[in-house]
């Protein structure tokens, strides 16, 4: 369901069914790569991506389920960072793997 700006709302997905947070993006990436940034991240992007985490975003409204690999890793932050920004940020990164539709 495409909202007025343009995004669309998708809901992670825990192995049980149930589901928690909610994402905004114009596509799934998007959304997905907010997710990936609250995974526990990595000490640093060369090894992330071996501790990969399936997740799974529900598109609301519809029954399409978006299956990505995410990862996540600490970086130093920037050297213009505003002063309320802390000295480590998380990055993210995903991979999808592929959509299934739900048959509930």
């Amino acid at each position: 369901m495409v909202r007025e700006d343009g995004k669309r709302n998708f809901v992670l997905r825990e192995e049980n069914g149930t589901e928690t947070s909610v994402f905004s993006g114009s596509m799934p990436r998007q959304a997905a790569l907010k997710a990936a940034r609250r995974l526990d991240p990595a000490g640093s992007e060369d090894n992330a991506q071996a501790n990969a985490t399936e997740i799974r975003l529900r598109e609301k409204g519809t029954d399409k389920v978006h299956i990505f690999d995410a990862w996540a890793w600490t970086s130093d932050a920037p050297g213009d960072k505003p002063e309320w920004m802390e000295g480590e940020i998380t990055k993210g990164n995903v991979s999808k793997k592929g959509i299934e539709h739900l048959d509930e």
